[in-house]
């Protein structure tokens, strides 16, 4: 399913009443059973850029079209996993993956085969009659990828959904999602602030500077999958992303700092997984 954005502009009412320009001009087509991801630093307009497309926001100016439609609301082809998994506590696991499909009407029998399906993909078929307080992170937000699959939706809309995991989770989940979107073909939009995720986990890197966002530069992923961290070429693209998200980080502290700020190079901490931007 393809989805288009045309000169999509997005600006908020403060409570002063003035505005403040999330989004400017973003022009973006993905095609169907695309994996693209969004990274920039926070505030760029990431999340606003995705509930867009969910239907959750709608832009000031210009449009999303999903499949030739713009988008005016939420919709069966669409679904958001988001960072936290929002798992109902005091249902089982397969309650949790049953309940947007006893939503559709499906009767009880069909729902609880296709949510077993569904936690069979993720490999938590054996926890189906656990509770979420009796999972790790990493089994919780396999539980939300499931109950978002078991809807079948063309398009998956991932909202940071491994920011809180660590890094050994992380991996295992990036293998998972891999195999799922390859098994799936479904459309993948996936915002991240960890370079190396994003490399990755890719087709297209899109990179948003900062507030107003905008398309600073989109970057292709020439690696065939599964990937190998220790690629030299996908080693390189790290360091060209993480050069061009250095750039928009100063431009950031500048803003907030003003003249106490004197960007200097290398004067932000680089760690070892690119993970950048998620505390501005």
């Amino acid at each position: 399913m393809q989805v288009v954005l045309q000169g999509v502009n997005k600006l908020f009412t403060k409570s002063n009443n003035q505005t403040l320009q999330v989004l400017r001009d973003v022009d973006l087509e993905i095609g169907a059973g695309e994996f693209i991801s969004l990274l920039g630093p926070s505030g760029c307009g990431k999340s606003t850029l995705l509930n867009m497309v969910a239907g959750l926001e709608f832009p000031s100016n210009g449009k999303v079209l999903v499949n030739g439609k713009q988008v005016k609301g939420p919709g069966r082809d669409r679904i958001v996993v988001f960072q936290e998994s929002g798992l109902f506590p005091w249902m089982s696991v397969l309650e949790n993956v049953m309940y947007g499909l006893l939503l559709r009407k499906l009767s009880k029998k069909e729902a609880e085969e296709k949510a077993m399906e569904g936690l069979r993909m993720v490999h938590l078929g054996r926890f189906a009659k656990s509770y979420p307080h009796e999972l790790s992170g990493g089994m919780k937000q396999r539980v939300a990828i499931a109950r978002a699959l078991v809807l079948d939706p063309e398009i998956l809309l991932m909202d940071e959904p491994f920011a809180a995991l660590d890094e050994q989770t992380r991996m295992v989940l990036h293998t998972e999602l891999q195999e799922i979107w390859q098994r799936t073909g479904k459309t993948i939009i996936f915002i991240t602030h960890n370079i190396r995720e994003a490399v990755m986990l890719s087709q297209r890197i899109v990179l948003l500077g900062t507030r107003p966002g905008c398309i600073k530069k989109v970057y292709q992923v020439q690696a065939s999958f599964p990937r190998d961290p220790g690629d030299a070429l996908l080693a390189h693209l790290e360091q060209k992303i993480l050069h061009s998200l250095e750039e928009e980080m100063a431009k950031v502290l500048k803003e907030e700092m003003g003249d106490e700020y004197n960007f200097k190079k290398g004067h932000i901490h680089r760690d070892p997984l690119y993970n950048l931007g998620s505390d501005i």
